[in-house]
């Protein structure tokens, strides 16, 4: 037997105002982003937005359905509409902030595991990593510098 150990960093910012500019101006895209999730069910609000190669900076929201599973999160809002929108733009970083109205949520809140599933498609399709930004309502943002950090084994292509 061999063990295997798999590590990711991940940077940690105390505020918005320590982000690179251009991140500030991304994330205050998500924020606004968040205030347009249509989430009556969860009560759970959260928004996306992407800055892609061309400059372009898309957002998207959760959209809620009372069917469950026919819902979308925000990041996949995001990442579809750019993809379909500009094919053949690569993402460059993406922010994403979450809130609930049920409880103020102060603590980095990473993309679920099929929103990472998502990312990691778009980020082996274009051979580039994906910045990811992530946050709660307030407080901490979270960096990773790409998706493997936050999905180590990725399930793609190759292995089909």
């Amino acid at each position: 037997m061999k063990k295997i150990k798999i590590e990711s960093t991940l940077y940690v910012y105390d505020t918005l105002e320590e982000l690179p500019e251009n991140i500030q101006n991304l994330m205050k895209h998500a924020i606004e982003a968040r205030e347009k999730a249509y989430a009556p069910y969860s009560k759970f609000h959260v928004g996306a937005a992407l800055l892609l190669d061309n400059e372009e900076i898309i957002s998207g929201s959760n959209q809620e359905n009372a069917s469950y599973p026919s819902g979308l999160c925000a990041e996949r809002t995001a990442i579809f509409y750019a993809g379909a929108k500009y094919p053949k733009a690569k993402i460059v970083s993406m922010a994403i902030t979450a809130a609930s109205q049920n409880q103020k949520t102060t603590t980095p809140i990473p993309p679920c595991g099929a929103c990472r599933q998502s990312i990691a498609e778009y980020e082996v399709k274009q051979e580039v990593p994906i910045e990811i930004y992530f946050m709660g309502q307030s407080g901490k943002i979270a960096k990773s510098d790409s998706l493997a950090n936050l999905l180590p084994l990725v399930f793609d292509k190759a292995s089909l």
